[in-house]
C-alpha cells in the first residue's frame, strides 16, 4: 500500500535512520495512538462508554483526548520522527481532517494546548491549503459560507495571541464576534478580556469589515479573507443585539490594521495582524504574533 494513500493516524511519520541501522526503517502506527506528549508520564488509555473518543487519565484525574494530541504533536512532531516526503501529503488537509475530528464542544482546547511557535507553525501549515484545489474552497466559517445571510446567526471565537504591545496587551486573549447584513456585507468587532468587555462595549467596539482579500500586503502569502479596521465609523444598518453603534477607533487600530486570515479546519483559524500606517513611507509592522481563533460553539447550543 502506497503511504501517500494511507488515511490511518500518524501514517505520515517515519523513523530517521540510525548509523547503527543499516536501512531506514519505515513504519505505520495503524493501529497504535500517536506519540504522546513527553511530559504526561504515568497515564492510562480508555475509552469512555458515553464517547467512543479515545483518550488519557492524567495524574492530576483529568481526561487528556487524543484526537487534541494528534494536533498538537503533528505541529511539533518528536525530535526521533521526521515527515515523509512532503509531495505524498498535504499537511494542511491532514490536519484540517484532525480538527474535524475533534468534538465541536472540545475545539476550545487547542487555545490551551497551542502555545505562541505553534500557532506560528500552524499559520504556515495553513499555507500549503491553497496547492489543494477542493481543500482551497472549504471556509471555517458557516455564516462567511452561507448564501442566506438571513438565516445565519453571528458567529463568535475566543481568540488567543502573544506579544500584544502593552497598550493593548488585552488582545493576548480577546474574543471575536462576525456577522452579516441584508447587503451580503460581513462586519465583526473585536471584544477585550473581562476586565475590559464593559470599556470596549461603551467607547472602542472596535469594528472591521470582512474583506474578500487573497493575499497579505506585506509579505505577498496567500489567505482567505481579511479583517480591515479602517477608522471605525461604518455605516451598519443592521447591527446584532446590544451591540454598540460604531465609533472611530483609537490608535492602533486606525492606522491601517488589518488581520489576514487562513482557515485551518471546521470553526478555527489562523491569523497575522499588520499594522500598514496611513503614510506611505511607513514601514508595515506585525502587531502581534500568529493569532489562533477558535468558535465558540457553547453560545450556538445556549441559542
Amino acid at each position: 500500500m502506497n503511504a501517500a494513500t494511507v488515511s490511518p493516524r500518524w501514517c505520515y511519520w517515519h523513523a530517521k535512520q540510525h548509523p547503527h541501522h543499516p536501512t531506514q526503517l519505515n513504519f505505520l502506527h495503524l493501529h497504535h495512538p500517536p506519540p504522546r506528549f513527553p511530559y504526561l508520564k504515568g497515564l492510562s488509555v480508555s475509552v469512555s462508554g458515553w464517547d467512543d473518543k479515545p483518550f488519557e487519565i492524567l495524574e492530576s484525574g483529568k481526561r487528556s483526548y487524543l484526537d487534541e494530541q494528534d494536533v498538537v504533536t503533528f505541529l511539533d512532531p518528536p525530535k526521533d520522527l521526521i515527515p515523509l516526503d512532503p509531495s505524498s501529503y498535504n499537511p494542511a488537509a491532514y490536519l484540517w481532517k484532525k480538527i474535524e475530528d475533534i468534538p465541536e464542544e472540545r475545539r476550545h482546547q487547542l487555545l490551551l494546548l497551542l502555545n505562541p511557535r505553534l500557532i506560528s507553525r500552524a499559520w504556515q501549515i495553513a499555507g500549503t491549503r491553497y496547492a489543494n484545489s477542493k481543500l482551497v474552497k472549504k471556509s471555517a466559517s458557516t455564516l462567511l459560507s452561507n448564501s442566506n445571510n438571513d438565516a445565519v446567526m453571528p458567529e463568535y471565537y475566543n481568540c488567543r495571541t502573544s506579544g500584544g504591545p502593552m497598550p493593548i496587551s488585552w488582545i493576548n486573549s480577546f474574543r471575536k464576534a462576525i456577522f452579516s447584513c441584508k447587503d451580503g456585507k460581513a462586519y465583526g468587532r473585536l471584544i477585550g478580556g473581562s476586565v475590559f468587555d464593559a470599556f470596549t462595549n461603551s467607547f472602542t467596539p472596535l469594528y472591521f469589515t470582512v474583506s474578500q482579500l487573497k493575499e497579505v500586503m506585506s509579505t505577498e502569502q496567500p489567505c482567505d479573507i481579511a479583517y480591515e479596521f479602517g477608522d471605525g465609523l461604518y455605516d451598519i444598518k443592521e447591527l446584532p443585539q446590544s451591540f454598540p453603534k460604531p465609533v472611530k477607533h483609537p490608535y492602533p487600530f486606525n492606522d491601517h490594521l488589518v488581520i489576514y486570515v487562513r482557515y485551518l479546519g471546521p470553526g478555527v483559524s489562523v491569523g497575522q495582524a499588520w499594522q500598514e500606517g496611513k503614510k506611505l513611507e511607513q514601514v508595515p509592522q506585525k502587531l502581534c504574533s500568529e493569532i489562533l481563533m477558535v468558535k465558540d460553539y457553547s453560545l450556538l447550543q445556549d441559542q
